[in-house]
């Protein structure tokens, strides 16, 4: 008898989606940490020149600023995998639509200035509603 396996198309093979995303996610986490870490090294290490005079509390050189980084890292290791893998599974939770272009003309804008009136007139007596007759 022949093979009746049934193959399943790429958009379809939810198996490979996760094995990819899988992949993705701890390749990410794994560099952005050795990132930070490296990071928190070149920047944080207890022979740096810098201190801080506003902020007297927290120390440069500490582990904790290190540990801070190589956290920092992490965060955005996984939150680039996820993002990547949630447009993998067509299903981003965070779609942002595109705002839609209106093409509306733009108003005319008429020069009809209002007349202009001279308030200072001999011809107008301004103690009585009737101007004077010639």
């Amino acid at each position: 008898m022949a093979d009746n396996k049934e193959i399943i198309p790429p958009p379809y093979d939810v198996n490979a989606k996760w094995d990819a995303c899988l992949d993705l996610t701890v390749r990410r986490f794994v560099y952005s940490s050795l990132g930070g870490a490296f990071g928190g090294l070149l920047l944080f290490s207890q022979f740096s020149s810098s201190s801080p005079h506003f902020l007297p509390f927290i120390s440069l050189g500490s582990p904790v600023s290190r540990w801070a980084s190589v956290a920092f890292g992490a965060g955005l290791g996984i939150g680039s995998a996820y993002t990547e893998c949630s447009r993998l599974f067509e299903g981003s939770p965070a779609k942002s639509a595109a705002p839609k272009m209106v093409e509306n003309p733009a108003p005319k804008i008429v020069e009809n200035p209002a007349p202009q009136v001279d308030l200072i007139s001999s011809d107008v007596d301004l103690f009585h509603s009737v101007p004077p007759q010639h």
